[in-house]
């Protein structure tokens, strides 16, 4: 029984190696093409093939997709920069009778259609096949005068009418983006745009967490349970007012980038998030300006700002934790960010039950002594909350 355990796990382990050589070094091209450097490359299980012709400064290569029979992919070239715009595609088109066309395509824009084009270096070759769920596409490129080392991309999505439509925007599509370098054989994650277009989406994702969805909901409470205590009166409307500053002032600065995110990005947009941004920063901005007209604790209008400034403040709250798990969607990082935001959450409405109990049971013990004792000035103390006239 053993030694059939053991030849079992052989065969497994050579079936598993095999198929893991054939990923890229050994795969056996139809035409019998053998390539000197091949990379598998980080994501969208893609393989890159290459021989480099230094007496003329051409390469051959072959791009390789795999688990694909209908759509499109391309792999591109960013001769000027990085990412998407500029890039100079090979593109294979599926047709509708399960052939496949092979075209170049100049990206100029992110609302491209990938229209065949012209590249800005000559491309004296180039077709496709599709091969047991595979699309490959080989083309020779003749490579700007003394350069080897180049920002690429590559890609796939749909059809649509026989023309390529807008691929997918998960955090395989926007990873798709990374280096090559003809000569040492070695390609690498991320490009110079591309990486400071990322760099600028997690500070975004980042600043709008902390200041909307954390330091928000903290200021919050700190209104409605610190107040309670004598002893706090009047510290805890100060720390109420740091703490929702310093978030809103994060959140502008979130909302920049944004803004700048947007205009970086033509033609991906995320309508829901960046709707209910706009919102966010409307109503903060509001929240902030009425402070300035806030009336005094007896006048007779004081009674509605508290409940303009409570409602607004409750849907900030409210918009600013569903925006960052809309963003969270968006960005798609790790589980472990997810995870660990909805942990602060948890604890933070933990603690705010346990402080809603405590505080009732302060307020109420407070005004059994009050009515014990007698009428006593007003009975300064309300219900859960240091007057009735002080910010939530």
């Amino acid at each position: 029984m053993g030694k059939f355990i053991n030849l079992l796990f052989c065969i497994f382990m050579s079936n598993f190696l095999l198929s893991s050589a054939q990923n890229c070094n050994s795969y056996s091209f139809t035409n019998n093409a053998i390539y000197a450097t091949c990379v598998t490359l980080p994501v969208q299980n893609s393989h890159l093939y290459w021989n480099y012709h230094a007496s003329n400064g051409t390469v051959d290569v072959a791009y390789r997709h795999t688990g694909v029979s209908s759509g499109w992919v391309a792999w591109a070239l960013n001769v000027d920069g990085a990412g998407m715009v500029g890039a100079q595609a090979l593109v294979a088109l599926f047709n509708s009778n399960g052939s496949v066309q092979a075209y170049t395509s100049a990206v100029t824009g992110y609302a491209t259609g990938l229209q065949q084009s012209p590249l800005s270096f000559d491309v004296p070759a180039i077709r496709a096949e599709s091969v047991n769920g595979d699309a490959v596409i080989y083309a020779t490129l003749v490579l700007p005068t003394g350069r080897t080392n180049f920002n690429q991309v590559w890609q796939m999505g749909p059809v649509a009418n026989g023309a390529p439509s807008a691929h997918n925007l998960g955090s395989e599509n926007r990873n798709s983006l990374g280096t090559v370098d003809f000569v040492t054989g070695q390609a690498g994650e991320g490009g110079g745009v591309g990486g400071s277009l990322l760099h600028r989406r997690n500070t975004h994702g980042v600043l709008n967490a902390v200041s909307w969805g954390i330091l928000m909901p903290m200021g919050a409470m700190i209104a409605r349970y610190l107040k309670v205590f004598k002893v706090a009166h009047p510290a805890w409307f100060y720390i109420h007012i740091a703490i929702q500053v310093t978030a809103y002032g994060l959140g502008v600065a979130g909302w920049g980038t944004g803004l700048k995110l947007g205009s970086d990005s033509v033609g991906i947009k995320y309508t829901t998030h960046r709707n209910i941004g706009i919102t966010l920063f409307a109503l903060g901005t509001l929240q902030v300006f009425a402070l300035l007209l806030r009336p005094k604790p007896d006048h007779k209008y004081r009674m509605y700002w508290n409940i303009y400034h409570v409602s607004v403040g409750y849907t900030v709250i409210s918009l600013g934790i569903t925006n960052v798990f809309k963003g969270l969607d968006i960005l798609d990082p790790e589980k472990k960010w997810k995870n660990a935001y909805i942990g602060v959450l948890i604890s933070l409405a933990a603690i705010a039950v346990i402080l809603e109990a405590f505080t009732w049971f302060i307020v109420l013990k407070r005004k059994k002594e009050e009515k014990q004792q007698g009428p006593v000035g007003n009975g300064a103390y309300g219900a859960n909350g240091y007057g009735h006239g002080q910010a939530a």
